[in-house]
């Protein structure tokens, strides 16, 4: 089988090594012997595959090896101008060289352009827990490598510390470290052989990862982006039987639906985080019900939701005693979705109420949050017509923007502005207005 345009990708890849096309091929022969198929290629095949032809299936890994070893990088099939693997029935390999091909494409700015048109899909397909649940199992990479649980603790706290500078400063910083630490580290990491114990335990810190990039790429409004990162996140999670992360990840996704206005969607997806979640503790059961409620309440279901609101207060009362929050999910959280609740059944007051209490509760450290939800409360302070109490607002909401990078809070304040320019006569309103013109990013403003 040929092609009829050169490949450009593997052009690229062959310039980037300054090898001649004779040293290529004897790399590929070399690497052929080592995995006991010896080959004996020379230039002319080498420059076959140049322009267009496409090499035999059982040759393209060890071509892809080649270029790994000197490159010092994971080169995908995709990267190189190949069709993915004809044997799709073990899951690894495609798993990881799709987050290898996504996670890089997120590194490479010139790339944000084509990332920002992927849209939102409510027609997206999500697997079940028993499509996913040890699917990379069988997976035998015969490499030399080999981690131990010293490596998945690199990732467990690398993640921790890219999910702090996201809470504290937004994602639209962190989240490309995070795609870069997926790329060089992670993804090697799964591709390398390990005790089963340990290989299952980096699959679940990768899930975690893609779960938390996923949610960055949220932030920025890069929904169809999130969606490729939640999916690999279930994967993997399916891989490494972390029932937690998967359910995290679903609602994550019904979060991601609900914001957006898809509230069916936003309802299939928090049932089904709630369903997948075997004998889940208290916190855990008010980090899903929360979610239930608010999504039942988007779609006018006033008893599902007050049904699943009380199941979320009883399940945090119960954890109190408990003095870390389940991720994030705290007295604050539920007061969010008690607000969120409220909002989307007509009680515009009780709203403003719980989240005005669940500002109060929210912990420092979630600077993005503060900008975000302030800014949401002023809009409903408004909405009630309550002018000035929505200026005292956002002025707070401005206090912490200028330390967040977030597509989501630039859009809070851009929506802050267009609001407040109708009420320009109240004085309250013009500081206000003077105020947000000095620290709101001109390209965000409206213009006259």
């Amino acid at each position: 089988m040929s092609q009829r345009e050169p490949n450009a990708g593997l052009q690229r890849l062959y310039i980037e090594t300054g090898w001649t096309l004779r040293q290529l091929a004897q790399e590929i022969n070399r690497v052929g012997t080592e995995r006991g198929t010896p080959q004996r290629y020379r230039e002319p095949s080498v420059h076959q595959w140049l322009r267009g032809h496409m090499p035999k299936e059982p040759v393209r890994p060890l071509i892809l090896e080649v270029f790994a070893r000197k490159l010092g990088r994971p080169i995908t099939h995709a990267e190189a101008g190949f069709p993915p693997p004809a044997d799709e029935t073990n899951a690894r390999p495609g798993t990881v060289e799709a987050l290898i091909d996504l996670g890089r494409q997120d590194m490479d700015p010139s790339r944000r352009s084509i990332l920002g048109a992927s849209l939102f899909s409510v027609a997206l397909t999500v697997p079940n827990w028993p499509d996913v649940v040890g699917r990379m199992e069988s997976a035998q990479t015969g490499q030399v490598r080999r981690i131990g649980m010293q490596d998945v603790h690199t990732v467990i706290a690398m993640t921790e510390r890219i999910s702090e500078l996201d809470d504290q400063f937004g994602g639209r910083h962190a989240r490309p470290m995070a795609a870069a630490f997926l790329v060089n580290t992670v993804a090697p990491y799964l591709h390398a052989d390990a005790p089963e114990p340990v290989r299952k335990a980096m699959m679940s810190a990768a899930s975690d990862l893609c779960y938390l990039t996923g949610y960055m790429a949220v932030d920025e409004g890069l929904h169809g982006l999130a969606q490729q990162y939640y999916l690999k996140a279930l994967e993997l999670a399916g891989a490494s039987e972390d029932h937690l992360t998967y359910c995290t990840t679903l609602r994550g996704m019904s979060v991601q639906a609900v914001d957006l206005g898809h509230g069916p969607e936003a309802v299939r997806l928090a049932d089904a985080a709630a369903a997948a979640s075997p004998q889940a503790g208290p916190r855990m059961r008010a980090f899903l019900a929360g979610q239930q409620a608010h999504a039942s309440a988007q779609v006018g279901d006033r008893s599902s939701a007050l049904m699943y609101l009380r199941d979320a207060e009883i399940s945090m009362d119960k954890a109190e005693s408990r003095s870390k929050p389940f991720g994030s999910y705290d007295p604050s959280s539920l007061n969010y979705h008690v607000s969120q609740v409220r909002y989307e059944l007509g009680d515009v007051s009780g709203s403003v109420s719980a989240m005005m209490q669940s500002d109060q509760l929210r912990y420092d450290v979630y600077r993005r949050a503060r900008v975000r939800h302030r800014a949401l409360l002023a809009e409903r302070q408004l909405e009630m017509g309550h002018l000035e109490a929505a200026c005292a607002t956002w002025h707070l909401s401005l206090d912490d923007y200028p330390l967040v990078q977030s597509g989501r809070a630039d859009q809070k304040m851009k929506s802050m502005y267009e609001r407040i320019r109708p009420h320009l006569k109240n004085h309250k309103a013009r500081e206000l207005h003077e105020r947000a013109r000095m620290i709101i990013p001109t390209s965000l403003l409206v213009r006259t």
